[in-house]
């Protein structure tokens, strides 16, 4: 377990409005990535500023352990509750890293942690129609371990409500982004990649996998946890066949609202469609093929129409530094002008992080956090369950 800390957030202070920590862990199962935030009271606002932001690293053990929750296994309410106490200790652990060298009065001053938990499973509408989520997190754990409030459990009620409970975030990308006038869409390449489509009506919904894939493939042939900048996708060839056979999967053309995550796109599913005829793909065209895949399943949610200096794809998340899937992205999408959020003053590593804090702050204000024209629930709802400090 490694930690990162933004430097230079010492000498912070509080001021009027109060603050948030946001808490992610995602479907990437890179770690925990933190933010200190600021939201103006006027609740409707979008302005935001980030005071700081950590990063820490799962350790190989426990990635491994998360991601046998994705499959039906032995002992899984045991191994389940064991592993929400360790994340609970991961976020205090990546709390105290973001508050280290802050002063005392800071803390006092944040109103709660929006704590997202790792999700699991996601299976919202099927079974008994409703169905679930599941984001490991022993939210009562982690208030005794920080001592504040904490608003976690944050998809479940949308699902409740008959919605997929997820993406969550673009309610958020609409508050930080849009700007009348400008044709602006938000891309979030994580584990699994998700489409804001903003306006005056909202949209959004998973797209499919993101580095999920990539990241599998690379670690089984290369040993390494990703495919830094896209280099080793960057230097194989598309396999036309593989890309439709993957392309066939029934998700990529379900009409929105939908949602996905590990439960479908994970080894098991890239392994049956490689011994289905390509068992003698090259490793590099298999990694090539996975890029070529994430990009296809993101420009072809991206509108059509649209061009000029004011149309653009803003990329966050871990897939926004992977500059051959930006370069594919752009070639798909050549009306647009394709950028980091970091262009807007977000950097792509926390938005994430402070979208949980952001809906924390909508939690505590009693204010809905779903768009229903995104997650398909009969309404708006105030998301989350409180754990007070």
């Amino acid at each position: 377990m490694s930690a990162k800390v933004d430097a230079g957030s010492a000498g912070i202070a509080p001021g009027v409005d109060p603050l948030y920590i946001g808490l992610m862990s995602g479907t990437s199962l890179d770690g925990v990535d933190a933010v200190l935030a600021q939201f103006p009271e006027k609740h409707d606002s979008g302005a935001i500023r980030v005071l700081a932001s950590s990063h820490l690293d799962f350790d190989a053990d426990f990635r491994n352990e998360l991601l046998e929750f994705n499959h039906p296994g032995t002992n899984e309410t045991h191994r389940n509750a064991l592993a929400a106490n360790a994340i609970a200790r991961l976020y205090s652990a990546a709390i105290e890293q973001l508050l280290d060298g802050i002063a005392p009065s800071v803390r006092h001053a944040v109103a709660a942690v929006g704590a997202h938990g790792q999700t699991v499973r996601h299976r919202p509408g099927e079974f008994d129609g409703c169905g679930y989520t599941v984001q490991l997190l022993n939210g009562a754990l982690l208030a005794e371990l920080s001592g504040l409030n904490v608003v976690c459990d944050l998809r479940s009620r949308d699902v409740a409500a008959g919605g997929q409970g997820a993406p969550l975030v673009p309610a958020f990308h609409q508050a930080v982004f849009h700007r009348p006038g400008r044709d602006t869409q938000v891309v979030n390449i994580g584990g699994i990649s998700n489409i804001s489509l903003l306006g005056d009506t909202v949209k959004g919904f998973d797209c499919g996998p993101g580095n999920c894939l990539m990241d599998l493939w690379i670690q089984r042939h290369l040993g390494q946890a990703f495919d830094a900048g896209g280099q080793w996708a960057a230097q194989g060839q598309v396999l036309p066949a593989l890309l439709e056979a993957m392309w066939a999967t029934p998700f990529f053309h379900q009409a929105p609202p939908r949602s996905t995550g590990r439960d479908l796109f994970n080894a098991a599913w890239l392994d049956g469609l490689l011994h289905d005829g390509h068992a003698q793909a090259a490793p590099v065209d298999v990694q090539a093929t996975l890029a070529e895949l994430t990009a296809r399943a993101i420009g072809t949610s991206v509108p059509a129409q649209g061009g000029g200096i004011d149309a653009v794809l803003l990329v966050c998340g871990g897939g926004a530094f992977n500059t051959h899937l930006l370069q594919r992205l752009q070639a798909l999408l050549p009306l647009r002008k394709v950028l980091s959020t970091d262009t807007q003053g977000l950097p792509a590593m926390e938005v994430e992080a402070a979208a949980f804090a952001w809906l924390a702050q909508r939690f505590m204000a009693g204010l809905s956090g779903n768009l229903p024209s995104v997650t398909g629930a009969k309404g708006p709802r105030v998301l989350g369950a409180l754990y007070p400090a």
